[in-house]
């Protein structure tokens, strides 16, 4: 059985972060709490790390994993064109319980999965998460539990569902209990979840697409109308009409006329 490193426990709290870290280093998956929930972390730039979090998980590569970052500055290292409300609500909640999805800097190197050019990106508030994250860089971290179960709070249940599949589990006690836990299922202190890579098409709003921990009240405060409201549904912009064609020329020609229709293959 893989073993629990006790953070509480000065020892085991440096005998776990460098086995973590080494773990980190060669591809293997490690078990961190966070200020909400644990969380199963893999290095974010090694596709086939990603792949064994995904795998340890049940998931495939439809359900991306996030990426937690050491500090406010990373943002824009691995997101672009980072709409101001984006940049007010985390100065208001980072670190802490707030994911934002963002568009990835097309030049990042690596493979988290069917993410369609996205990435979700979350600061946490938890002392050994960004312990870690300091010596790692980004990580790719899903919550630790198995696909459709709870997600674990502490790193006794994460090991019950993920197993040997983790390499070493940082125990920092019971995750989330700074949250009142508000999200979408009873019980739940997973972090809000805002998507903002449509803010340029949509009239400029932000879309809570999971609640968690940082209400909609919350976020209402810092950002205002930018904010979308419950049901908001985002249009796609509008075909250009059709050119009509040219009036047939007065001829004794029996050719038929041919015109060039007019597609939208690339619309998402």
């Amino acid at each position: 059985m893989t073993r629990i490193y006790d953070c509480s426990v000065d020892t085991e709290y440096a005998a776990g972060m460098r086995l973590a870290r080494s773990a980190i280093g060669r591809g293997a998956l490690v078990v961190i709490p966070t200020d909400t929930v644990y969380g199963v972390a893999a290095d974010a730039f090694n596709p086939d790390a990603v792949q064994r979090l995904l795998d340890a998980k049940g998931r495939d590569r439809t359900s991306p994993p996030p990426v937690l970052i050491p500090g406010i500055p990373t943002l824009d290292a691995l997101a672009q064109d980072v709409p101001p409300p984006v940049r007010d609500l985390v100065a208001a909640f980072w670190p802490g319980g707030l994911t934002v999805i963002l568009n990835a800097q097309p030049s990042l190197v690596w493979d988290l999965g069917d993410t369609r050019g996205t990435v979700a990106l979350r600061m946490p508030r938890n002392k050994i998460a960004l312990d870690l994250l300091s010596e790692t860089g980004p990580l790719a971290v899903s919550s630790a539990n198995s696909s459709g179960l709870p997600s674990a709070i502490d790193a006794v249940g994460a090991e019950d569902m993920l197993g040997s599949s983790v390499a070493v589990y940082l125990d920092g006690g019971v995750a989330g209990t700074d949250y009142e836990p508000i999200g979408d299922r009873p019980g739940d202190t997973s972090s809000t979840i805002v998507d903002a890579t449509r803010f340029a098409t949509n009239g400029g709003k932000l879309v809570i697409v999971r609640g968690g921990v940082i209400s909609r009240d919350d976020i209402a405060g810092v950002i205002g109308d930018a904010l979308a409201p419950v049901g908001f549904v985002s249009e796609a912009p509008e075909p250009e009409p059709e050119s009509k064609p040219e009036p047939e020329p007065e001829s004794k020609s029996t050719e038929p006329e041919t015109t060039d229709t007019v597609t939208d293959a690339g619309r998402p």
